[in-house]
């Protein structure tokens, strides 16, 4: 238990230290040798906990892919569920719908390696939503709505993405997000219906 402790406290300072350096002087520009003797590590200890370099910004994938199966009830329908679950997520400004600091917005957005990191961990939550739809729904159906929500999910993301980078106060962009979510959610709940179970 210590062990797992420690080696959790390590990656959290490894993390810490790489994002200050990549803000600083961009995701590209700093390399993995650098991170380690800046957290005063081995690289190859940087490179255990984190085998990719973008794995150092977005240390929190494996919530992030799971975050939408974790939303699902079986006493409701998907589309409820999920959006009940954003508007959680929305009250608490909560950074896997992309509430971050301004810095670190900016950081992502001017990256194209964590955009394309991003685009896939977007991807990885909507097969991971499918193939938990597809226990209860056709597959080809639970594609379908998986593929709708997420694309949901990743637009508000990108909005929120946005105007935090643009330095809006958190509480504007969450009144501003939330208008457009109900929008979204609305018009998704007008044709979104993935039928009988099988």
């Amino acid at each position: 238990m210590l062990r797992e402790l420690r080696k959790s406290q390590t990656r959290q300072a490894i993390s810490d230290v790489a994002t200050r350096l990549f803000i600083e002087h961009g995701f590209e520009e700093v390399t993995i040798a650098e991170v380690a003797a800046a957290a005063k590590v081995a690289k190859m200890t940087v490179t255990n906990h984190f085998p990719r370099k973008e794995d150092l910004v977005f240390d929190v994938r494996d919530e992030f892919v799971a975050s939408l199966v974790g939303a699902l009830n079986d006493d409701e329908p998907v589309l409820e569920c999920l959006r009940r679950h954003y508007f959680e997520a929305l009250a608490r400004r909560d950074a896997l719908i992309g509430f971050t600091e301004p810095g670190f917005a900016r950081m992502i957005l001017t990256s194209p390696t964590l955009l394309a990191r991003l685009r896939e961990l977007h991807e990885e939550r909507e097969n991971a939503l499918s193939e938990a739809l597809s226990r209860k729904y056709d597959p080809v159906v639970a594609r379908a709505v998986a593929a709708q929500l997420t694309t949901a999910y990743r637009l508000l993301f990108q909005e929120v993405l946005r105007c935090i980078a643009d330095g809006q106060p958190r509480s504007r962009v969450a009144k501003a997000v939330n208008g457009m979510a109900e929008r979204v959610f609305d018009l998704l709940a007008s044709g979104l219906a993935p039928g009988r179970p099988k």
